[in-house]
């Protein structure tokens, strides 16, 4: 397996559609990132869930997976399923999003996610985020959209463990859907482990990156 490294990270953005998607779609990369980097700055966006019980969870469940970073989260309350309905206001969210950091990796959505609003959100990364590392993560869902991702975070056990044990302690009103368990989250975690040659792995869709191959 070809591995390439990222180079020092200071700083990464986290954006998702709702709240839980940045933990579910890249939830073990983050502790793997601010474990290795203490005082890393996170910038996270989410387009839905303000003002009530799913921001407080957002908010202590990223706190959760970012420890020792320096976290920056907003929660904003654009209407769930309706996001392309809504673009001027999710434009402006990433816009304003961007003028506020200027990451050295960003997680998002897939752009070919089959869920409206990740995809919509994903589709307005770009347009804001020209010159970034932006790696896009999955999450299983009903319309079985899972592809063939390009890029990979091998996840060590435990890490993989206690992802599981934050989405489950974090995200109550998620545990009634049911497709929200342990079997769903480590067995994926498991299959991607196998195709990067790891135990356990979180996978991503790197559409464009520059290589500097010359260092």
């Amino acid at each position: 397996m070809i591995r390439l490294g990222a180079g020092r990270l200071d700083r990464i953005a986290a954006v998702g559609a709702h709240c839980d998607d940045i933990a579910i779609g890249a939830g073990g990369t983050l502790l793997t990132l601010c474990r290795a980097r203490p005082g890393l700055r996170v910038d996270a966006l989410v387009l839905t869930g303000g003002g009530g019980e799913r921001e407080q969870e957002e908010t202590a469940a990223l706190a959760a997976f970012c420890p020792g970073a320096d976290l920056r989260l907003t929660v904003l309350k654009l209407p769930d399923g309706r996001i392309p309905a809504r673009w001027e206001e999710a434009k402006a969210a990433v816009e304003d999003l961007r003028l506020t950091t200027d990451p050295d990796l960003l997680l998002a959505p897939r752009t070919d996610d089959a869920h409206q609003d990740h995809r919509g959100l994903a589709q307005l990364i770009t347009t804001a985020f020209r010159d970034h590392l932006v790696l896009g993560y999955e999450i299983a869902k009903w319309d079985g959209d899972l592809g063939r991702p390009n890029a990979y975070q091998p996840l060590t056990p435990e890490t993989a463990e206690d992802k599981v044990r934050l989405l489950q302690e974090h995200y109550p009103s998620q545990r009634h859907r049911p497709w929200y368990d342990r079997e769903t989250f480590l067995g994926l975690a498991r299959i991607r482990g196998i195709e990067c040659h790891a135990r356990y792995a979180e996978a991503f869709a790197a559409t464009k990156l520059t290589l500097d191959l010359g260092r």
